[in-house]
């Protein structure tokens, strides 16, 4: 498989001159965002039996082969088909370890799940919507944030997985990792901040 990945990245690479749908990234660019969003869906059900990076590495293969499939011509309609195929693959990994058929309405929930983490990796940002150009950086900034998020210590991206991307509160997230909430709340400021310091360095070094 880390074959086929790696023929992936070499090959597809779009530009929004030449390429008709207009997603000018290559595929393994987006790897940390499914990244992101497939890990929070996995919790502590699947640990030990499902791993968020073969997931991802599957699903970025089936974008690949099913490339001619898209229709749309927007990045966000792109991330929503990347979305789509990532809740399918986790279905489909899923049944493995259950002797339930394919439940559509699972798949449509996941879906619906996937689409708020999204949303609310954009409300991170804090971007100003009435900014075309900041519109246009949007999806940049969100690669640019699950990029940083996968290098933060795992108890501080645990934490803002938790809080800010699954929507959980300081107490619930506090009990979920073991901590006090007075030690979730420090961690969570320490997460944030090591967070925009991250974003800064990569957008300095962009520059």
């Amino acid at each position: 498989m880390f074959d086929e990945l790696a023929s992936v990245t070499s090959e597809v690479q779009f530009g929004m001159d030449n390429n008709a749908h207009g997603h000018p990234r290559s595929l393994v660019q987006y790897r940390d965002y499914l990244l992101t969003l497939a890990r929070l869906q996995l919790g502590l059900q699947w640990q030990g039996k499902l791993d968020a990076s073969d997931i991802v590495q599957q699903t970025i293969l089936r974008a690949h082969a099913g490339m001619d499939q898209f229709r749309g011509q927007t990045e966000a309609e792109w991330l929503g088909w990347l979305r789509t195929i990532l809740a399918h693959v986790l279905c489909s990994v899923a049944r493995e370890f259950e002797t339930a058929a394919r439940d559509v309405t699972r798949e449509l929930s996941l879906e619906a799940e996937l689409e708020q983490s999204s949303t609310r990796l954009e409300r991170i940002l804090a971007v100003d919507q009435s900014s075309p150009s900041h519109v246009a950086m949007r999806t940049e900034d969100l690669i640019r944030l699950t990029q940083a998020l996968v290098r933060l210590p795992e108890d501080e991206r645990r934490a803002v997985e938790l809080h800010h991307l699954k929507g959980l509160t300081v107490a619930e997230v506090a009990a979920e990792i073991g901590r006090t909430r007075p030690a979730a709340v420090g961690l969570l400021f320490r997460a944030m901040k090591r967070l925009r310091r991250i974003m800064n360095q990569e957008a300095e070094s962009d520059a």
